[in-house]
């Protein structure tokens, strides 16, 4: 993985009309990476530091844990290149190793240190990878529903392979059926009120960005490269607490278990009833494990 060549703050990210300060009422800031503008959201006090990292959706999931947590902690998170609030990019840019170098960028701009990094589902991949070259900025690490090697075995690459196909992107670009299902109460929308999903669906609305979705899939499970830089970031942090905090219905491809078998002394949590966005499910169990664990491994 190439680390990002030039990275410039430009400052404030004007709010777009369609999410209110209510919806998301943390300050926006953008990053010029790579020429590419990044939107970052860095909120809450001079306490210690959470980086959220998803890739693949945006980072509205993470809206009501970092309301919980933004009092106590400095709360960051970013939409990767072609998601989100970040600016378009073309196809043949919509790729893991281009969400990790936003990551990194991120990292180095704010001069972030003794983070606290929690994961997402491929965020797990890019983020890894980015602190591969930065493992010294890592205090400790919080796992939700992400996996950080080469896909093995049948499960994980039929997953990829089927989200990442042609037939799937198209599908979602064409009727748009990943936002509209992933707003409900089945991902994140259980305890996101009207404005707030109509803000999510939004936020995926326009075909390219539903396409980097898939694409990114696709990259997730081909990339050798980015496989490589994750797992070096799995091993550079082989020494820093870990914990996993799933859903009780969400592990379908048997992450804790790998998670287990590389690091026997993780520590686990899980969100009763939750599914693949335990974030969302119970935002307020979610935020307590993750602040009981920080405190205690302080």
């Amino acid at each position: 993985m190439e680390p990002s060549k030039t990275t410039t703050l430009i400052g404030h990210h004007e709010r777009p009309d369609w999410l209110p300060r209510p919806v998301w009422p943390f300050p926006m800031a953008a990053l010029e990476v790579d020429g590419r503008r990044v939107v970052v959201s860095d909120s809450g006090g001079p306490g210690p530091v959470l980086l959220f990292c998803h890739v693949g959706l945006w980072s509205l999931l993470w809206r009501d844990v970092m309301l919980e947590l933004s009092g106590s902690y400095r709360c960051v998170t970013l939409d990767p290149p072609g998601s989100g609030l970040s600016e378009r990019v073309g196809a043949k840019e919509q790729t893991i190793a281009g969400a990790a170098s936003a990551v990194g960028a991120v990292v180095d701009a704010l001069d972030l240190s003794e983070i606290t990094l929690v994961v997402h589902d491929l965020g797990g991949l890019a983020a890894f990878a980015a602190m591969s070259e930065r493992e010294e900025r890592v205090a400790r690490v919080a796992v939700a529903n992400a996996f950080a090697w080469r896909p093995r075995g049948v499960l994980l690459p039929a997953a990829l392979g089927m989200f990442g196909s042609v037939i799937v992107r198209e599908l979602n670009a064409a009727f748009g059926w990943m936002p509209k299902g992933s707003s409900t109460r089945f991902g994140v929308g259980k305890h996101l009120e009207r404005p707030a999903k109509r803000a999510w669906r939004r936020g995926l609305a326009d075909r390219s960005r539903r396409r980097a979705t898939h694409r990114l899939f696709r990259d997730a499970r081909r990339s050798r490269d980015i496989h490589r830089a994750a797992e070096a970031g799995v091993e550079a942090l082989s020494d820093r607490p870990l914990l996993t905090i799933f859903g009780q219905f969400g592990d379908y491809l048997g992450f804790q278990r790998r998670w287990r078998r590389l690091r026997p002394d993780v520590e686990r949590r899980t969100i009763r009833r939750g599914l693949h966005f335990p974030m969302a499910d119970d935002p307020v169990a979610f935020a307590r494990h993750l602040d009981e664990w920080i405190q205690r491994t302080a």
